[in-house]
């Protein structure tokens, strides 16, 4: 039976234990517990927060740990959302911050930020002008052609986009490979293809129609709908949906 004191003692124990591993140097952690390490095998979101932290630190002091130090930051600041408001010159008030070691912090914590708010803005396409528009500012000005794509969620949200093929579009080189590649390593539910004439005249070629039919087919396959493919002109786009190609 597990009386009240030797509950107390084993707690105590823990909480001992706890602190003689924070103390502990990275270099004393075993390979496979390091945070690093870990971050890389099992993704980041297995990390505390105290270790991200330690990662951007990178280093304590010849007297404390970097999760020690790490464990003095939050402790300070109060709680992991305060990291976005206080300041390089309020981090470096903490004992064992130094001005790099402050704007480290505040450079991890504007990506993270950046990043969520462009989760926020992804763009939805709705129809073929909503997919020009987007791709006019990415296409019209280029000199070379170029097969660019949209990689979109179940809500027509743009999730990813990649220029796969730089070059003339012929049917025999362009592989749908590289094309669905991107889409399947970003789990996206429809495609928009495009690419641009440096003539400035968007009319679709036997080539366009040819690489048009074959992804559409291969998407098919794959259960990643192909739902345009797009050629941008000089302020002008042909639509191979509206053309009745898709």
């Amino acid at each position: 039976m597990v009386t009240a004191r030797s509950r107390l003692k084993l707690e105590r124990g823990l909480i001992h234990l706890s602190e003689e591993r924070q103390q502990m140097m990275i270099r004393d952690y075993p390979q496979e517990e390091r945070p690093r390490e870990r971050m890389i095998k099992e993704g980041a979101e297995s990390l505390s927060n105290q270790e991200l932290l330690a990662i951007l630190l990178r280093t304590g002091s010849h007297r404390e740990s970097v999760f020690q130090l790490a464990s003095r930051v939050l402790k300070a600041v109060g709680s992991i959302r305060r990291l976005t408001e206080v300041s390089v010159e309020e981090l470096m008030q903490i004992k064992g911050i130094g001005q790099a070691k402050a704007v480290q912090i505040k450079a991890g914590v504007e990506l993270g930020r950046r990043v969520g708010r462009k989760q926020r803005e992804r763009f939805s396409i709705r129809s073929p002008e909503d997919a020009a528009e987007y791709l006019m500012a990415v296409l019209a000005l280029d000199q070379q052609e170029k097969l660019y794509c949209l990689y979109l969620n179940t809500k027509n949200e743009v999730v990813h986009e990649k220029a796969v093929f730089i070059g003339s579009l012929n049917a025999s080189i362009v592989h749908p490979r590289e094309v669905f590649k991107e889409a399947l390593k970003w789990s996206a539910a429809s495609i928009i293809v495009s690419h641009n004439h440096p003539s400035g005249d968007p009319t679709p070629s036997q080539e366009d129609v040819q690489v048009t039919r074959r992804l559409t087919q291969a998407g098919e396959i794959l259960g990643i709908e192909c739902l345009d493919h797009l050629i941008i002109g000089d302020g002008r786009y042909v639509s191979m949906k509206e053309k009745g190609y898709i």
